[in-house]
């Protein structure tokens, strides 16, 4: 295996790469190394330099007291590795997927790490999502084994997958020798996660261990961190958002983190990054915008902060000045997707330009493309797709049992997700909306279309339709309209009831909206766009 150091330093062109590229839009940053292993790459360098230093810390309690765990490098690196042998030994093959359905504990991290070590690759879910979610993820992914919290909503499974339950994890994380990591290629699978697509199913994205690689833009041109600093992250452990930011990165640098397990309300957090002296916080927008409502004279309990960060979804200019006069501290935005993480944001060396994420993070190749035409990237202050350059090493390798629709994501050597924006003269990015109509709820992506099915379901809705609608200048909600059968009526606390047994909470509507008809054109088709204008209207007295 290659050594891996740690990586908190400016990404610099290998020459020797560049002067072998075939585009000059190519990735511009340190190619990586030809085997490695995402498990290794974040925790072998750290775990031999900084061996008794506290690696992560799981809250249980806001004032730092209680039942707080915590475990240094060196413990961190032997669970994952005895966790990578116990994974083998129970019969799990390198190359076999694990569906990870745990709650939020560091367990859930310990096995996605293990896995990932022993070439397994698993498959992180959210413990919001329904029996019937789950059943989707199963069928399509088809997994050779379940990590299962019994705790948690689950179909009924093949009697041929093998079930984990909670001691069994346990044991696998605690019981004999090490193992060793991997000797994986750089291009071999290395997780699979499940986000909305634009069909209204969720679909795989499949990564591969260079996605490890591929997040070292992110140290200086997002989170400007180094082994001194501490991260609380507000996310949960099953969440790509904490697995990445809150953990991944911040070991591959030799930081501390801490994740909350306790109760969770918006008074919780500057008594979190009190006790445990963060000095750096990471959290969607919203989390933010509860933080100042619902706190008064805080700026002492945030006092070691340096900065905070915000993904998830854009982050309004009056969060973020809000913040900024309170704490005295300052916002760092990134914009990413599934597909690749981050690759859009501000940092303390970046700067902030307010209502813009930020700049291309160093090394990445990205360019505003024509929705269609010539895939030409566009010049400065023209509106068109984000692209991503395929040479970059954190883009996936391919979406899960949907052939061929990876290349159709691509505009001639670009990936684009969907987003619309420009860059100006300065480099900075703005954020134009979706080309597509996938909706943000909660820093999650959802299609309206998963959402209107399970709405259809109801025997008294005749038609649905759902979008996000931006109900102030700061906050967008997901509403549904419900045009009902005749003679039938239901409220809406009945469809929220009936929504959430079969999706996850964070993909039902914050409100409903009961309407005589559905916008359509002369040939039927819906015109979601138009749902806004009906929102208002249902408004007026």
């Amino acid at each position: 295996m290659t050594k891996v150091l740690l990586c908190a330093k400016p990404l610099k062109p290998d020459l020797k790469t560049v002067g072998q590229m075939r585009s000059t839009h190519h990735y511009r940053g340190d190619a990586p190394p030809e085997f490695l292993n995402l498990a290794h790459y974040c925790l072998a360098a750290t775990a031999q330099q900084f061996p008794e230093k506290i690696g992560l810390i799981a809250a249980t309690n806001p004032h730092g007291a209680g039942d707080d765990e915590s475990w240094t490098f060196a413990e961190l690196e032997k669970i994952v590795l005895t966790g990578a042998r116990g994974l083998l030994e129970c019969g799990i093959n390198p190359g076999d997927r694990l569906l990870i359905r745990l709650d939020n504990t560091a367990n859930y991290a310990f096995l996605f790490l293990a896995a990932t070590a022993a070439g397994i690759i698993p498959i992180p879910s959210s413990a919001q999502l329904t029996a019937e979610e789950i059943a989707y993820i199963i069928e399509d992914a088809t997994p050779c084994a379940i990590a299962v919290d019994p705790d948690l909503a689950m179909p009924d499974v093949c009697a041929s997958v093998k079930i984990l339950l909670l001691d069994d994890v346990a044991k696998i994380l605690t019981t004999g020798p090490s193992g060793a990591y991997a000797n994986t290629h750089n291009n071999d699978p290395v997780y699979l996660i499940y986000t909305s697509g634009t069909s209204g199913r969720p679909k795989g994205v499949l990564h591969a261990h260079r996605a490890a690689w591929g997040r070292r833009p992110m140290y200086l041109g997002w989170y400007g961190i180094d082994h001194e600093d501490i991260l609380l992250h507000a996310g949960a452990f099953n969440w790509t958002y904490t697995l990445g930011t809150g953990l991944l990165d911040p070991w591959a640098n030799g930081a501390t983190t801490v994740v909350y397990t306790g109760k969770r309300d918006a008074t919780v957090w500057p008594l979190l990054i009190a006790s445990h002296q963060a000095t750096i916080f990471a959290a969607v927008p919203g989390v933010y915008r509860q933080v100042l409502k619902y706190n008064r004279n805080f700026r002492k309990s945030v006092s070691t902060l340096r900065h905070g960060l915000v993904a998830g979804e854009p982050l309004p200019a009056k969060v973020a000045e809000d913040w900024e006069r309170e704490t005295g501290t300052r916002l760092y935005e990134a914009l990413g997707m599934s597909e690749i993480s981050t690759y859009i944001s501000s940092s303390p060396r970046t700067g902030i330009k307010p209502g813009s994420p930020g700049k291309a993070q160093a090394g990445r190749s990205l360019a505003i493309i024509p929705t269609t035409g010539n895939p030409e990237p566009l010049p400065a202050n023209q509106t068109g797709l984000i692209g991503v350059h395929r040479s970059d090493p954190g883009l996936m390798l391919r979406y899960w049992s949907q052939d061929g629709e990876f290349e159709k994501s691509f505009r001639g050597e670009w990936f684009c997700g969907g987003d619309l924006g420009e860059f100006d003269e300065d480099g900075y990015f703005w954020f134009k909306g979706r080309n597509d109509d996938l909706m943000n709820a909660q820093g999650y992506r959802v299609s309206p279309l998963e959402v209107e099915q399970a709405l259809m379901q109801h025997e008294g809705v005749a038609e649905a339709a759902v979008a996000e609608i931006r109900v102030r200048e700061d906050l967008s909600i997901v509403v549904g309209f419900i045009v009902m059968e005749e003679n039938q009526t239901i409220s809406s606390d009945a469809l929220n009831v009936f929504l959430t047994q079969h999706l996850a909470d964070y993909k039902c509507p914050k409100q409903f909206k009961m309407v005589a008809r559905l916008p359509r054109s002369a040939n039927g088709k819906l015109l979601r766009r138009q749902l806004s204008t009906l929102f208002s209207q249902t408004l007026q007295p």
